[in-house]
């Protein structure tokens, strides 16, 4: 399921740079349909597609609700990017894109006190070239990561939380 939905995500990035369509029909190679629907307006997008697991669907946009679990929030202050929500048999998860005014460090401390917060182990820790990077898993299941890369004025940040899933 996770190699549908990153195919499911480029195809619906590459069809919104290049198309000024409003609705798709895909099939994959396994003869799986689903459609694909962008709002002219607001720019959303919407994918659905029905598998033997169970129908996947997925929202992203700048306006789409953010809705996270586990305990998890948006970041005191920041600007909501881009919100992206995945609903599929067995789980479910959002990738949330802001920018803040903050530091990359205080973002991802932020972050990794409120997974720690959520009951999961640190897996993972890193920093670059300003970049951190964090992530983890939590026994029953609930997965998160922050990526809080540095900006001329700030900090862009990409946090991923999900319960779920193949």
């Amino acid at each position: 399921m996770r190699v549908k939905l990153a195919l499911a995500s480029a195809l619906a990035l590459a069809l919104a740079a290049c198309s000024s369509e409003k609705t798709y029909t895909v099939e994959g190679e396994d003869g799986e349909t689903g459609e694909f629907t962008i709002d002219a307006d607001s720019g959303e997008s919407n994918f659905s597609i029905e598998t033997e697991e169970g129908t996947m669907v997925m929202r992203s946009g700048s306006d789409v609700p953010v809705d996270l679990p586990g305990g998890f929030n948006v970041y005191p202050g920041a600007k909501v990017v881009s919100n992206t929500t995945v609903n599929q048999a067995g789980g479910s998860g959002s990738l949330v894109t802001m920018s803040s005014k903050d530091s990359p460090e205080e973002v991802a401390a932020y972050y990794k006190s409120q997974a720690e917060s959520a009951g999961i182990k640190i897996q993972m820790q890193m920093s670059t070239n300003g970049m951190q990077m964090v992530g983890g898993e939590s026994e029953d299941g609930l997965t998160f990561s922050i990526m809080a890369s540095p900006e001329d004025d700030g900090t862009t940040a990409q946090l991923t939380v999900g319960r779920g899933g193949d």
